[in-house]
């Protein structure tokens, strides 16, 4: 794509609307991916250009919260048009701490189900192929935990393993973990953990701590906290939600709880659940309540 593509796509004000930015990162996450006889920008610009991209990200992820606090502003994104505009000469430290968008798709609300709708479940040898083949994923996106408030109660979960049949084929997989209201809306950001720390058997290990980021008396009544598992589909090019598990406000109790997995497409409003499997394969967590 020509640089004034990029440029004219800025000037358009897509800030306002979440699926130009999608748009947009999608562009640019194609020019940073390019290969070096196939673009015209230098390693580090396009370095530059996946960071741009991932705040797009976090912009329509802004867009899309009830919060009233966004977690990345329109201020924030103004900030970046004289960098995209001046990418051939921009030699500056990058004004905010983000990583290029992972090597994967970025898919609007929906279109992801869409997608795996086509895949043929089944599919033989998805871990298959040597792992250099894929460049390694951006970390995760955890947060670190709220500050103490009197009499109010803070959650660490920590994910310990999750059980599934062809837990070894399963390529970079990490999981999603989001705060949703009765009508699926976000509570609290959205958090991914870090690519799991190993596979054994039946078995994908994460051993990571997520901090929920709300005090639990401040969650609305009919909440869940909800936990993706995503895989990369080297076929498709894309990263696949596999099942999900939530957790209700009920089940919040220090110690360690066992919970059951769900098909796919992810159902926030938990209307049509239907269960991963009839084997004995769960999701494992640990809960820990802080409280002053």
């Amino acid at each position: 794509q020509p640089l004034s593509c990029f440029i004219s796509l800025w000037i358009y004000p897509f800030w306002i609307f979440h699926a130009n930015g999608i748009r947009l990162a999608r562009h640019l996450q194609k020019e940073a991916q390019a290969q070096h006889n196939n673009s015209e920008f230098t390693e580090e610009q396009k370095k530059t250009i996946g960071k741009i991209a991932t705040c797009l990200e976090l912009r329509s992820a802004a867009l899309q919260s009830t919060q009233s606090q966004e977690e990345f502003k329109l201020e924030d994104l103004k900030k970046l048009e004289p960098i995209l505009k001046n990418i051939l000469t921009y030699n500056k430290e990058f004004p905010f701490d983000v990583q290029p968008v992972p090597l994967r798709r970025i898919l609007a609300p929906g279109e992801e189900e869409n997608l795996e709708f086509e895949e043929d479940e089944e599919e033989g040898g998805a871990g298959a192929g040597s792992p250099d083949s894929f460049p390694a994923r951006v970390p995760g996106t955890l947060l670190p935990r709220l500050p103490s408030e009197p009499g109010m109660t803070l959650l660490t979960i920590r994910i310990e393993k999750i059980g599934l049949k062809d837990a070894g084929q399963c390529i970079d997989p990490y999981i999603t973990v989001s705060v949703k209201d009765l009508n699926g809306i976000d509570l609290t950001p959205v958090q991914d953990t870090p690519v799991a720390s190993r596979k054994e058997d039946t078995y994908v290990h994460f051993n990571v701590d997520i901090e929920l980021q709300k005090h639990v008396e401040k969650l609305t009544k009919g909440a869940a906290i909800f936990f993706e598992f995503k895989h990369y589909k080297p076929k498709k090019r894309f990263t696949s939600t596999k099942c999900f598990a939530f957790m209700e406000m009920d089940e919040i109790k220090p110690g360690p709880i066992v919970i059951e997995l769900y098909k796919k497409p992810t159902d926030f409003k938990r209307k049509k659940l239907q269960l991963l499997t009839k084997k004995p394969l769960y999701l494992h967590l640990h809960q820990t309540l802080h409280k002053e």
